[in-house]
């Protein structure tokens, strides 16, 4: 195998939590990315009992070591504790989320008379894309926010976007903006980005909110919307981070590096793990909670993990699967399998990181509404 595009990942034979295939050099390179403030909604509330200890870059190598351990890692962990791994719920968390946003949307249109509102600019005919976009506009609707949609073809260009920006940054009923990634090859992504009003970063993707989350005292305006997911999940389920090993495995800056950052804001130990770190399952094994966002079906396998240790797996990698009607299924970076064996608590996939990316795309339009309104 000498790519690790989605083309080639769709067709690859992955049984359960089979080894995954020996990556090339080059494709071992690459990491893939998988696609807090006062005046902020309150999303903390408990659903659980507090959990106990609670480009693709596997080279070769260490693909055939985990594999040739895994088993035996595993048989002896699940010998060593009986009890069951929790999964971790993020459609219920997500839903849960959702209700609290609709009921606090409802106090401020009666409030003052303002509803949140979002604009999402989507530039060419990408299906997963279209998807998306489609699934946020659904998603607003059920908590009452307002979207805005600009559908524009693929040879648009730069100067026609940018004016749809800076018409929703000077838009008063806009308060969030969101450009769907990722833009036609001929667009200079950050320079569009960049052009987003910060008080309407919903996406936080701005330099300076990242800058902000980077340093210690500092409020962000906005926390990117998978990692705030992520520690989000931690939360409702009661799971301690403070003087916690955390590792995150994934540098992307959509994902593993704000994900990092959150981490430390909450006082865990922290590392990451990329494409050239040395013995990467030796460094994750001492992790009490791990976020992995690389893009690899299966790459986390049972040995990798520390008996007790709390799993936020952000991968939706699609493999091949004969039985499914789509002829294909949904897995993660984590072996699932093998992790519930080992592991206290683990998200799903699907079910577990995704819904969460939307719910705090919501909540923070919502933030963002009252912050622009001054509403408590």
């Amino acid at each position: 195998m000498t790519s690790s595009s989605p083309i080639t990942i769709m067709k690859m034979k992955l049984n359960h939590c089979s080894p995954s295939p020996p990556y090339t050099t080059a494709a071992a390179r690459r990491l893939l990315p998988p696609l807090i403030g006062p005046q902020q909604i309150q999303l903390r509330s408990s659903l659980g009992p507090t959990l106990h200890n609670s480009p693709s870059f596997s080279a070769r190598a260490i693909i055939a070591r985990s594999a040739s351990s895994s088993s035996s890692f595993v048989i002896a962990a699940a010998m060593a504790s009986e009890a069951s791994v929790k999964v971790i719920d993020g459609k219920k968390v997500a839903k849960d989320i959702r209700d609290e946003i609709n009921a606090e949307i409802s106090r401020m249109k009666d409030s003052i008379g303002v509803v949140p509102g979002l604009a999402v600019i989507l530039v060419g005919e990408r299906k997963d894309s279209a998807t998306y976009v489609r699934n946020k506009k659904k998603a607003c609707e059920t908590v009452g926010i307002k979207s805005y949609e600009v559908c524009l073809p693929e040879n648009s260009t730069e100067e026609e976007v940018l004016k749809y920006i800076s018409d929703f940054n000077d838009d008063p009923m806009v308060h969030g903006i969101l450009v769907q990634l990722p833009l036609p090859s001929h667009m200079d992504e950050q320079k569009i980005l960049n052009a987003v009003c910060i008080e309407k970063d919903v996406d936080g993707f701005h330099p300076l909110n990242i800058g902000r989350l980077a340093m210690r005292g500092r409020e962000t305006s906005f926390v990117p919307c998978t990692p705030k997911g992520c520690i989000e999940l931690l939360h409702r389920y009661n799971v301690e981070i403070k003087g916690k090993r955390a590792v995150v495995i994934g540098r992307s800056n959509i994902v593993g590096m704000p994900a990092a950052l959150l981490l430390q804001r909450e006082d865990a130990t922290v590392s990451i793990v990329h494409s050239r770190t040395r013995n990467p399952e030796e460094i994750t094994r001492q992790a009490d909670i791990i976020i992995s966002a690389v893009g690899q079906p299966n790459m986390v396998r049972g040995s990798w993990i520390k008996p007790g240790a709390v799993i936020i797996d952000v991968g939706i990698n699609p493999v091949e699967d004969a039985t499914n009607p789509r002829g294909y299924r949904l897995v993660g970076d984590v072996c699932y399998e093998e992790a519930c064996k080992v592991a206290s608590a683990i998200t799903p996939v699907p079910g577990g990181v995704g819904p969460m990316t939307i719910a705090m795309l919501l909540s923070n339009t919502l933030l963002s509404a009252k912050r622009i309104h001054n509403f408590k």
